[in-house]
């Protein structure tokens, strides 16, 4: 491999930035297509489709042999809300070879007694997040209800590329929600990143039901098409 496309492979993993490296079996040429220029590549369909499966693969273009080698970064989720939701989350997550991120200040919540082996961060969102960084292969998702610890969680959600952000509650509740984040200085078209009612519509309604609902969803987003940034 070309030294220059080595570094620049290293630097977008290092940065949780995907790639795909196509490489001309025949003639044994290479070149790195980044997330962002996936788009505008004579191969999109392609690059696109491996992407979101997340799986390296041989190809046939115009007779040719190619080899599309994916590099993703390992998706994970972020959530606010050390409740009876996200403990149920929990082991799905590793099920679905989800990295899970648990938020909350409420220490009495948040112990690892409630929640084994998953990530606790018994800060302030804005304060755990600023630390985190969220990207394109973070799901975020608000579960609390209480808007001192559900809000700024959003509000770092939809300032990032975030590929899924949900919040738990009502339309009614939702509404209040939106209300602040326009006085924060959100648009509509920000909030409307939001899914919210959160989850698939499955009739969810025990705990258990909503995870698998929310999962559901997450899992919806990250296999089907992307959006990517220039």
């Amino acid at each position: 491999m070309d030294l220059s496309i080595l570094a620049a492979l290293n630097a977008e993993r290092a940065a949780r930035r995907a790639t795909v490296l196509v490489t001309d079996v025949a003639e044994g040429t290479q070149r790195l297509v980044k997330a962002a220029e996936i788009a505008s590549d004579p191969l999109a369909e392609l690059l696109d489709k491996q992407l979101r499966m997340a799986k390296s693969a041989m190809v046939e273009v115009d007779g040719k042999p190619i080899f599309l080698t994916v590099q993703a970064p390992h998706p994970r989720v972020v959530v606010t809300g050390a409740v009876h939701i996200s403990q149920a989350m929990a082991p799905m997550t590793k099920l679905l070879d989800l990295d899970m991120i648990v938020i909350d200040p409420r220490t009495a919540f948040a112990t690892p007694e409630r929640f084994p082996d998953v990530t606790l961060l018994t800060q302030w969102p804005d304060e755990a997040i600023a630390t985190l960084g969220l990207d394109a292969y973070t799901a975020f998702v608000a579960l609390t209800h209480d808007p001192k610890i559900d809000d700024p969680g959003l509000e770092a959600a939809l300032r990032s590329e975030c590929f899924y952000v949900g919040a738990l509650g009502s339309r009614k509740t939702h509404g209040r929600r939106v209300e602040r984040l326009a006085a924060a200085g959100f648009d509509a078209t920000a909030a409307a990143r939001i899914h919210a009612p959160i989850g698939l519509d499955i009739g969810a309604v025990s705990p258990a039901e909503i995870a698998l609902a929310i999962l559901g969803e997450i899992v919806s987003t990250l296999r089907g098409p992307r959006r990517t940034s220039a």
